[in-house]
């Protein structure tokens, strides 16, 4: 007579508290030299060890062409987690990440050392017990993305052997996702002939925010926002993402592509997705992500581009009570240098919920204030009982999502002032996440790297939503190529007069973050 299995009545299955840990498994990392690599993925995937959400066997290894052995390799990880990890340092965690740490060297293009990569990993998975589960990130260029997978295909590191149906092989990218429609395409298309979509992991890491996955959670865990979020209720929606640093160091990267390549063609229209998306069936992948293909299928950019647009480039000036340089006087960039450090734009989604809702996207750099937000405004109340004097400073309600720097909600609505007259005035309620919550939000490169190896595809864009945000932004691109040149802002400031100009032809103002 079999034994019944006892329940522990300490454990509810509906728990969700005990966070999934990955399986036996394996990150080799391309570009590992590079700044995102040491600032970003380093340190990331010792906190992801140090909360105890990697297997004791996981593996890292590095791939680039200098001259390394092991324990170099191992020597640079750790300064960059000294330097840059979230959570605090323990010897005994990472002496068991190190264990697992190799470096391979050598070129993209060197069948050798793909080879040897091939080896390495084969010695992992036996001595290491990674299982022939390895994921491949590609930190690089997107000139060498063809390069890279079709050694990895070459070496046989693409797909697991046909006799091992439980392994698995994926890959990261990280963005830009081609430079216009055309090149997304074939982008996707070199890299699905490789790996197949579901084994694909586009890196937006705003996707891996806290705040960003909070618009999912304000929306469709609350009532109370439903009955309002659609075009009955809502003026319309600004989604800002500012940054107060300038360009230096990084011309090769950003000249000739700009801010509207570079921002909204990824962050931006995502965070427009999942501001307007439908209520998904269940948050399973494929549902979520269903809702947000609908949305952008949906989306175009408002004309005419010359009223509805604006872009601008920073020149020299105060911000931090430092004096900084001009774009072109930035290290690397042509005197003449067309590239845009502010765009603007306007786009409207066409369904029944939001249907003449303008949507205002901008992004910047050497502007007021690093921050990022989602502002939904609504409409004034149609009748207001009270003497103009007595709302005369009152705006209109809005809800604000803060992505970064001080991650939270703010609401602003009128409240009556203190005293004896009916003055009405704006309020704000503000929930911050480091007052609400006593334990730390993980780096989004935590969760996005976590759900690369637990093969969790929610929060990563599909080669369809990638090549429907380019469809979006191309004809603005084309516009501004055809068309005159950025105007100039002076750092420190909130962009172009045009800028400005955009919003306020149709009675519209920008926040102040």
């Amino acid at each position: 007579m079999s034994t019944p299995l006892k329940r522990n009545p300490l454990r509810d299955a509906r728990d969700k508290r005990l966070p999934r840990i990955a399986g036996p498994s394996g990150l080799v990392i391309f570009g590992v030299t590079g700044d995102l690599s040491r600032k970003k993925l380093m340190p990331a995937i010792y906190d992801l060890a140090n909360r105890g959400l990697l297997p004791p066997g996981f593996a890292l290894v590095g791939f680039a062409r200098r001259d390394w052995a092991d324990q170099d390799f191992m020597q640079v990880v750790h300064e960059a987690v000294k330097e840059h990890a979230r959570t605090p340092f323990r010897q005994e965690v990472w002496d068991q990440l190190a264990e697992g740490m190799r470096f391979v060297q050598g070129t993209f293009d060197d069948d050798v050392a793909f080879d040897t990569l091939a080896t390495t990993l084969a010695d992992l998975d036996r001595d290491r017990g990674t299982g022939g589960n390895h994921a491949f990130y590609l930190s690089v260029p997107p000139s060498a993305f063809t390069t890279v997978v079709n050694q990895l295909k070459r070496a046989g590191l693409a797909t697991p052997p046909t006799d091992s149906p439980g392994q698995w092989r994926r890959v990261v990218i990280e963005k830009p996702f081609g430079h216009d429609l055309s090149s997304a395409k074939q982008l996707n298309k070199i890299v699905n002939d490789v790996f197949p979509e579901e084994s694909v992991f586009r890196i937006d890491h705003y996707l891996g925010k806290e705040t960003v996955q909070n618009i999912l959670a304000l929306r469709f865990a609350n009532q109370l926002y439903e009955p309002i979020w659609n075009a009955n209720y809502v003026d319309h929606v600004q989604i800002t993402m500012a940054e107060d640093i300038g360009l230096g160091g990084r011309a090769g990267y950003y000249d000739g592509i700009g801010a509207a390549r570079d921002v909204i063609q990824n962050h931006l229209l995502q965070l427009l997705a999942l501001t307007a998306m439908e209520e998904p069936v269940s948050f399973r992948p494929s549902d979520l992500r269903a809702e947000k293909v609908k949305v952008l299928s949906a989306t175009r950019a408002i004309g005419p581009y010359d009223e509805t647009t604006a872009r601008g480039q920073y020149t020299g000036g105060w911000q931090g009570g430092q004096k900084v340089p001009g774009l072109v006087e930035e290290g690397g960039f042509a005197k003449d240098s067309v590239t845009e450090t502010y765009a603007a734009i306007t786009c409207e989604v066409n369904t029944r919920r939001w249907a003449g809702v303008p949507f205002y996207l901008r992004t910047g750099k050497r502007l007021g204030r690093r921050v990022t937000e989602v502002a939904v405004v609504f409409k004034r109340a149609p009748h207001l009982p009270f003497d103009d004097t007595a709302t005369e400073e009152l705006g209109q309600n809005a809800l604000v999502v803060r992505v970064q720097p001080d991650e939270g909600v703010t609401m602003r609505f009128g409240s009556k002032v203190p005293g004896n007259s009916m003055e009405v005035r704006d309020v704000t309620m503000d929930f911050g996440y480091g007052h609400a919550f006593t334990e730390s939000s993980p780096e989004a490169y935590e969760r996005l790297l976590l759900d690369v190896l637990l093969g969790e595809p929610s929060l990563f864009p599909k080669n369809d939503e990638v090549e429907l945000s380019w469809q979006i932004l191309d004809p603005i691109i084309d516009h501004w190529g055809r068309h005159g040149t950025p105007e100039k802002y002076k750092a420190g400031t909130w962009g172009p007069v045009s800028a400005e100009e955009m919003l306020a032809r149709t009675g519209r103002n920008w926040r102040r973050p």
